[in-house]
């Protein structure tokens, strides 16, 4: 009986710690999830909810795949939002328009690889929420399961928006809404246009933020409104604004990842650059220069020398490999290779 008294002690402790390694356990809940993560190192709501209140800034950058999901981690940026944005910085469309949900889970799958400490948040694309709730609630429970997304983001304010991102609130999923320019809807405001510029408009930008927060919504991103106007809907709403292209008012910022960076140098995306968007790097100009670098030593044959060649054969097997090609009669290829390895001692 002290036997399998002590075995059961032994399983025991064995579970805890497991479950101790194996799982961020979120704050004042039962469940854990089963990712490896460092205890409390996942942001959670009520982290973003205490630096709200504390008058602390939000920071907000978009990522799209595995490296630069890592580099956010790095950073210690506070949410990761993997944006339909892709559409345009990543597969090279005019809009957000055409990316498809099956697009954006890889996108979010690989991001939640390489970032273990942000929230993790993933746009809802164009066409896979507007047709009724039970579309909007499948499509969000897709990005969290499939996707790996701790929760969604959905664009507009209209009734049906409104209406969608409370059924997915219900549901159980996290929520932030989007007002001001919503690129989603460029058919009917007639491009990549600022909102809330007039009163009506401003106060409409008001007015639907309230409304997404009444919604269920966690926080609001602002985007392209007057710096007034986001100070207003900041003032009003008791959740955080994410601001882009919206002034210093907001309780955080967002930018695209490739924007910031200054990651596409070249005429065309110079041209549709966000006025808003400050270039904290020019790493486009870096890749270029490197790219041209490597072209140049690759047609010179500088590339790859004996410190990029690394692996050897002993000189018995060197010999040996020589003779079985000449008995296989490809005497050239065993001059080839005679010459290969001369070469490669002579540069040593």
């Amino acid at each position: 009986m002290a036997f399998l008294t002590k075995l059961s002690t032994a399983s025991s402790l064995v579970r805890a710690c497991v479950v101790r390694g194996m799982s961020n356990v979120p704050e004042n809940t039962v469940y854990g999830g089963p990712k490896p993560q460092i205890p409390n190192q996942r942001v959670t709501l009520n982290q973003l909810r205490q630096k709200y209140r504390k008058g602390e800034p939000i920071t907000m950058v978009t990522a799209y795949d595995y490296p630069s999901a890592v580099h956010l981690d790095m950073a210690g940026i506070d949410i990761c939002l993997v944006g339909d944005s892709a559409s345009m910085v990543v597969h090279g469309h005019d809009t957000t328009l055409p990316i498809s949900l099956d697009e954006m889970l890889v996108h979010c799958r690989a991001v939640a690889r390489g970032a273990k400490r942000p929230l993790l948040v993933g746009d809802l694309p164009f066409g896979t929420y507007e047709t009724n709730t039970n579309q909007a609630v499948d499509t969000a429970v897709r990005i969290l399961k499939e996707g790996g997304m701790d929760a969604i983001k959905l664009e507009g304010g209209s009734p049906s928006r409104i209406t969608a991102a409370k059924a997915i609130v219900e549901a159980g999923i996290a929520v932030i809404g989007h007002v001001g320019l919503t690129p989603q809807a460029i058919s009917v405001l007639g491009g990549f246009r600022p909102q809330g510029k007039n009163v009506s408009s401003a106060v409409k930008v008001v007015e639907t933020a309230m409304a997404l927060q009444e919604a269920g919504c966690f926080s609001v991103v602002l985007e392209c409104v007057p710096p007034p106007v986001a100070a207003a809907a900041t003032s009003a709403l008791q959740i955080p604004t994410i601001g882009i292209g919206a002034g210093p008012f907001c309780s955080g910022q967002v930018l695209v990842y490739h924007d910031l960076l200054g990651m596409l140098q070249h005429p065309h995306h110079a041209k549709v650059t966000p006025k808003f968007c400050k270039q904290y790097a020019r790493v486009g100009d870096v890749i270029n220069k490197a790219l041209l670098e490597y072209k140049e030593e690759v047609t010179n044959g500088s590339f790859p020398g004996p410190p990029h060649s690394p692996y050897k054969m002993n000189a018995d097997d060197v010999n040996g490999f020589y003779k079985e090609l000449e008995k296989l009669g490809l005497d050239k290829a065993a001059s080839a290779a005679a010459a290969a390895a001369e070469k490669m001692d002579a540069a040593k």
